[in-house]
């Protein structure tokens, strides 16, 4: 991996524009974003009894993903969600989304999602798909994605950053989690609604 500084961008500022017009591969480089943690949200959405939706959030998450802007291409990317830091608002709901009727977070601490293809549909916007693993069980999912913006932070980082909505809808049962489904107590439709910002690391891939 080679990185390149402020002094060495500047010292070839000349003869950029030549090396492009000789090399029109190198306009599209792959890039690594990572996820920002204090600027991610998602929220879960389940029916309960039919009555009113519930709503939740993980609290911890990590990610990065290899983007090329030029070419927009999602090359590749994984986000891992620690299934014990899930938040509905209600202490005794929590634990029991933690435990074995759920989320199982005692023998599965973790739940990824691992990019593997993405489709452009728009000027900004496209379908992700990728492999969910929850529960043991790894199972495609396709969110529909869309960047809302691309540029400079305006203050702190100050570093290049992407901001990102996408949203799907699911069937827990086919994970396996089961609990409530006979009874029609819970539902088993579960809409996800993400929001996040993701920093360009400096080097080059």
């Amino acid at each position: 991996m080679m990185f390149i500084n402020r002094k060495t961008l500047t010292r070839s500022a000349i003869a950029l524009p030549a090396a492009l017009a000789l090399s029109p591969a190198a306009m599209a480089e792959p890039r690594n974003f990572v996820v920002d943690d204090e600027h991610f949200s998602m929220f879960f959405e389940i029916m309960h009894i039919g009555y009113a939706p519930v709503m939740g959030m993980f609290r911890e998450v990590e990610g990065e993903f290899v983007y090329d802007e030029e070419a927009r291409e999602l090359k590749s990317g994984k986000l891992v969600f620690q299934s014990d830091s899930v938040f509905t608002n209600h202490k005794k709901r929590d634990e029991h989304v933690r435990n074995e009727d759920f989320l199982d977070s005692e023998e599965h601490p973790e739940i990824t999602f691992t990019i593997t293809d993405f489709e452009t549909t728009g000027e900004n916007t496209g379908k992700v798909t990728g492999d969910l693993e929850l529960l043991g069980q790894t199972r495609p999912v396709v969110l529909d994605v869309t960047l809302n913006k691309a540029d400079v932070y305006p203050f702190g980082h100050e570093e290049y950053t992407l901001g990102i909505s996408a949203s799907t809808t699911l069937k827990r049962s086919e994970w396996g989690m089961t609990y409530g489904l006979d009874q029609a107590m819970v539902g088993d439709e579960v809409k996800l609604h993400f929001g996040f910002e993701a920093i360009r690391e400096s080097g080059w891939l």
